[in-house]
């Protein structure tokens, strides 16, 4: 009866050894064998602008909730109109100062951006408009052109004319930068002194929005009429 007993013993234990050995030699280290909960390892892939019904209107890319702002973004609340573009010009300030730091990363971004229609002096002589791509782009200094750097600036986030839109290819520091050059080069065509380059500090380079001195308008946009004769700038 013992033997038996003993025998019944070894039987199970040898049972248990290749059971386990089977279920190790299926494993894999990439996966799990068992998932008791799927959801939990295994998320619904949802291809880019795929077709849904889960999602409102059965799009999978949303646009973004009312009223969001993306990181790193600060509102621009001047309106893409005549009257916000005027408005710009007189009460938009510069808020970085004027070094020889920011005045060269201006010209450099102005000579990316910039210098291809206005020319490298913003005498309106760029390469497009010799090769006569584009003609009758105005001199930084021609009579009567009231340039700002609120101006400019405005003119970089909505376009004019036939100038379109710079706000996705730069931010607002590298804005400022350029708008500092400008009045710069429009200086220099005058003959009229430069901007007083004051001292580097490590602060000259980082700009600091708030509703102190960024002033609070009307944001409802209007397209600029394509016919509206304002002069065109950078």
């Amino acid at each position: 009866m013992t033997k038996i007993t003993n025998m019944k013993s070894l039987l199970n234990i040898a049972l248990g050894l290749i059971a386990a050995v089977s279920m190790v030699s299926c494993f894999q280290n990439n996966k799990p064998n068992y998932q008791f909960m799927p959801n939990m390892y295994e998320p619904v892939g949802y291809e880019t602008y795929g077709s849904y019904e889960i999602f409102p209107g059965g799009m999978e890319a949303m646009l973004p909730v009312e009223g969001s702002i993306p990181r790193g973004w600060n509102p621009y609340e001047y309106p893409n109109t005549n009257e916000g573009l005027e408005q710009a010009r007189i009460e938009l300030k510069n808020p970085l100062k004027v070094t020889e730091k920011n005045l060269k990363a201006g010209g450099e971004l102005y000579t990316v951006f910039c210098a291809v229609c206005h020319g490298d002096k913003g005498d309106g002589q760029g390469i497009l408009v010799t090769r006569e791509k584009f003609l009758g782009i105005p001199s930084y200094a021609d009579a009567g052109r009231n340039i700002t750097q609120g101006g400019t600036y405005h003119v970089q986030m909505y376009g004019l004319n036939s100038m379109g839109s710079y706000a996705s290819q730069t931010n607002e520091l590298e804005r400022w930068q350029i708008a500092q050059y400008v009045m710069n080069l429009k200086a220099a065509l005058n003959g009229e002194p430069l901007m007083e380059v004051q001292l580097d500090t490590a602060k000259t380079t980082s700009v600091e929005m708030s509703e102190e001195n960024l002033p609070m308008v009307d944001s409802s946009e209007q397209n600029i009429p394509e016919d509206e004769t304002s002069e065109q700038q950078h």
